[in-house]
Parts: structure tokens; sequence; C-alpha cells
């Protein structure tokens, strides 16, 4: 069991490290997000150069929810919650349906998914599935 144990750790930093780099490489990423939305917006000539400058913001949204799941992840002894998941998922369900140039169809089944994933929120929310609360401490209302 101490063998199994030691290897849990040396398991357990090799993922922190891992995760460490991830972030690293997502917040170079949003460093270039922030660059290419630097350089969209000095120039704006027309409408058209808009797009662009929305895709990049609705890209950087993504990639912050994705940083503060990773930290969250490290903090809460490598555990993902079930909501985060469910959030950012929302948001590129949003972005695809800002930058989706296809028919009303198509925003019509974006649209049900988030209202899907709003309604697994609620009914994960009313079911008290994210709060840990144990037998000595009081409810929240």
């Amino acid at each position: 069991m101490k063998g199994f144990n030691r290897f849990d750790n040396i398991v357990s930093s090799v993922v922190d490290i891992m995760l460490g780099f991830l972030v690293l490489v997502v917040l170079v990423v949003m460093g270039e997000s922030i660059y290419h939305m630097i350089t969209a917006v000095v120039p704006l000539h027309s409408l058209k150069d808009l797009y662009p400058l929305i895709e990049e913001i609705a890209t950087l949204f993504i990639l912050l929810e994705i940083i503060l799941m990773l930290l969250r992840y490290v903090r809460e002894g490598h555990h993902i919650p079930v909501r985060y998941l469910i959030l950012i998922s929302i948001t590129a369900i949003c972005r695809e349906l800002l930058l989706a140039h296809g028919g009303g169809v198509e925003a019509l089944f974006l649209s049900l998914a988030i209202l899907i994933l709003v309604l697994v929120l609620f009914i994960l929310e009313k079911v008290k599935a994210f709060h840990n609360s144990g037998p000595d401490e009081p409810e929240e209302m």
C-alpha cells in the first residue's frame, strides 16, 4: 500500500506539471488572441472587419474558462466540476451561434442545445448535485 501511495503522488505531481505547462500554452494562445484583436481594431475600416474581432473575443472567453477550470481542477484535488464543463460547452455553442453563417435551422438546433444544457444545470442545482453539504452544515436557500 505504501508503494501505491508513492506512485499516486508521483503521478499526481506529473499531472500537475503537465497542467501547468498546458496553462502556459493557453496563456500564450490568449496573448496571441489579444494581439490579433488589437491589430483588428486599429485598422477597422468596415463592418466586415468586425467579424474576426468578434471571433477572437469569443475564443478568448473559451480560453479563459479553460484556464479557470484547470486552476479549479488543481485546487479541488484533481476533480473537474461538471458545472464548469457545462458552462464551457454553453460558451462554445454561443460562439458558434454568433459566428455561424448557416440557416435558421442550424441556429435553432444550437439554441436548443443551449436550452438543454441550461436545463441540465437547473436540474443539477435543484437536486443539490453541486453542493457538498454534510450532515453538520446548514443548507443554503
